[in-house]
């Protein structure tokens, strides 16, 4: 351990958590006032420098199709010929379950009675037409553009390049240069743990409430639901923290669980709820929607205001996306190795994209089915109440077989979160590393540190009942400058990869 210590940036562990702890105290202490400034500081990036998100978001998934299409596409993530480690179905399965988190659960079944309720929707048509468009289009392609474009970079700079520094710095070096050894470097690099941290109190704080809601519903009991909340969340992190200890092979294991019981929840409902054919055809309606307005919901900004539909939706959800790049893209491509360039993208599209779509046609549209053909009113209850979590809790008492539905649910979200957080603290740990050798893992207790340390500010927004605006919040502030330093990584890889196939001999471009 010793030795171990020699080799730690005690600068990027301890700065961030002085910061975790700090905020968490924060929320602990004084609740309402930290969630008013939370809320005020989020109008005035996502208000003010809402564009700044969506040409990011556009530009990178633009990057992705030309990576694909291009002579870009032939370079191969480790030696020319290597073959890939895993599988396609093993490598898809850790790509999907470390990319997104039990969340995805909780919106596909909410997400359209969101946007049904939102005067944008009334602009645009019916809620039939337009209300399972939105869904496809926020946890799609833009997303997963994010997601590749990165995996990527971070798989040529690990494999083709062999670096040992294993943090977002070190992928801007083609650009940054000697300053990437210096402040400039530091800097990027506690931006990218902060908005590793943002991200997943983001992601455990708004999807964690539905796990405890399940519970109580299962178990019949009143138990407050924050209290069930923050076990789940200590539970939660005994699972991933026994996985991730165990190595990419633990992390293989999980992550092929919960495919099997994501695509077995989803099969369940689509072929036992009675609206299979209303599911298939809306969904498939809904994607022709979605694809034929492409780049015009791309561009979206209401310059008058008339709504705020891209600033509350739109723009959250690419800076909730650029968050989790800090973990997920470093993850991807440390897993593809072997694969070329244009496998990871085009592959990654099919797999994630594919399986995020059938998501979110398949639970969204079977309860829309009930609204539009008038079996239930769940946009009236959720006006009532406001509580999402309870209107979910009553879609899922309408399947056929709910008490098997809500167990399976239940332990779905548990395998999701798990997965997700083993490919986050295993990147984090990388980063509390000065260099790590090709091959050289964290050490235990490192990861572990960070395991336990990436739970603390969930509980506390948890602790702290902020609204669903505020969690957003988090991730709408973090990602503003991981955002630039997004533009720098793409820039970078495609002067180092031109420049490596110059060297190598690849037909000029």
């Amino acid at each position: 351990m010793n030795k171990e210590k020699k080799k730690i940036d005690w600068m990027i562990t301890l700065v961030p958590l002085a910061i975790v702890v700090g905020l968490s105290v924060l929320f602990f202490l004084i609740p309402e006032q930290s969630n008013a400034v939370l809320s005020q500081i989020r109008f005035f990036f996502g208000d003010t420098f809402g564009i700044y998100y969506l040409i990011i978001g556009l530009g990178v998934f633009l990057v992705s199709i030309f990576l694909a299409m291009s002579k870009y596409g032939d370079i191969v993530l480790g030696e020319p010929g290597e073959k890939p480690k895993y599988s396609f179905f093993s490598w898809g399965c850790m790509m999907f379950t470390c990319g997104l988190a039990a969340d995805i659960l909780f919106y596909s079944f909410s997400e359209w009675v969101m946007y049904a309720t939102d005067s944008h929707l009334a602009e645009l048509g019916s809620v039939q037409d337009w209300a399972g468009v939105f869904p496809l289009f926020h946890w799609s392609f833009i997303p997963w553009g994010f997601y590749l474009v990165l995996a990527v970079a971070f798989g040529f700079m690990l494999h083709v390049r062999k670096r040992s520094r294993q943090k977002y710095s070190e992928a801007c070096r083609p650009i940054l240069g000697k300053h990437t050894d210096g402040l400039a470097g530091r800097v990027i690099d506690l931006l990218a743990v902060f908005a590793l941290l943002a991200g997943t109190a983001t992601t455990f704080s708004v999807a964690t409430p539905l796990m405890a809601s399940v519970i109580g519903e299962v178990l019949h009991v009143e138990i407050s639901r924050t209290i069930i909340t923050i076990v789940i969340l200590l539970v939660t992190c005994f699972v991933y923290t026994y996985s991730l200890l165990h190595g990419f092979k633990g992390i293989s294991i999980l992550a092929k669980v919960c495919i099997y019981m994501f695509f077995g929840l989803l099969a369940f409902v689509l072929l036992f709820s009675g609206e299979i054919r209303y599911i298939i055809e809306t969904g498939f309606s809904s994607l022709g929607k979605m694809i034929q307005n492409f780049f015009e919901l791309s561009t979206y900004t209401d310059p008058t205001r008339s709504t705020l539909f891209p600033q509350n939706w739109t723009i959250y959800y690419w800076a909730y996306w650029m968050v989790w790049c800090v973990a997920a893209p470093f993850f991807i491509g440390n897993i593809s190795k072997g694969r070329t360039v244009r496998q990871t993208v085009l592959g990654g599209y099919v797999f994630g994209v594919g399986s995020t779509l059938l998501s979110f046609i398949i639970l969204g549209n079977y309860s829309l089915g009930l609204q539009v053909n008038g079996v239930m009113d769940f946009v009236a209850q959720y006006q009532e109440s406001g509580d999402l979590y309870g209107l979910i809790i009553s879609i899922v008492r309408t399947i056929p077989g709910a008490p098997f539905v809500f167990v399976l649910l239940l332990l779905t979200m548990v395998a999701f979160y798990a997965t997700s957080f083993d490919s986050i603290a295993l990147t984090a740990s990388c980063y509390s590393y000065h260099r790590l050798e090709d091959g050289e893992k964290p050490h235990r207790m490192i990861q572990l540190m960070w395991c336990v340390l990436l739970i603390v500010l969930p509980i506390a927004l948890v602790f702290s009942e902020s609204s669903m605006s505020n969690l957003q919040s988090v991730s709408i502030v973090a990602a503003f400058p991981i955002g630039t330093v997004i533009v720098i990584i793409v820039a970078s890889f495609l002067k180092d990869a031109k420049r490596y196939m110059e060297g190598a001999g690849f037909d000029n471009m």
